[in-house]
């Protein structure tokens, strides 16, 4: 399989970002034990803290042979009508991820733009999200 993450804004602080919230693990080594748990796949990662980059690599990788996009958008999630509307436009599926469970925080971040044109949604298993949704991919 031909998996792509995409991170958000602030996900690049992963590991020192409010620990008690998101945990201590920095997101390279994350990445690093996805790829070692699934080997014969190609696992492929994007961060960034712009709106309209993660939108160009939607794009980029969502008409093309990637079997699957993992997206944790962080607060574009609640906000980014632009992000739900290049994901509606796409091939490719995508699973909505957060690592910590967001209905158990802050009012604004109950309300998600994008879940309702994803696959599915995955929340509030810390860093076991990004290998949830890698599994709900191999069962399709």
């Amino acid at each position: 399989m031909n998996i792509t993450i995409i991170n958000g804004p602030n996900l690049n602080l992963l590991g020192t970002r409010e620990p008690g919230i998101y945990g201590h693990e920095d997101f390279e080594s994350v990445l690093k034990h996805l790829r070692q748990s699934y080997p014969n796949d190609t696992i492929t990662y994007f961060q960034s803290n712009h709106e309209g980059d993660i939108i160009d690599h939607l794009q980029k990788v969502g008409f093309g042979d990637c079997d699957g996009i993992i997206l944790n958008a962080g607060a574009y999630t609640h906000t980014s009508l632009a992000i739900a509307d290049c994901i509606a436009a796409i091939n490719t599926p995508v699973v909505e991820v957060h690592i910590s469970n967001v209905h158990a925080r802050e009012e604004i971040r109950h309300r998600s733009m994008i879940s309702k044109v994803c696959k599915g949604v995955i929340l509030g298993f810390g860093t076991d999200v990004y290998r949830l949704a890698i599994e709900s991919f191999r069962k399709q």
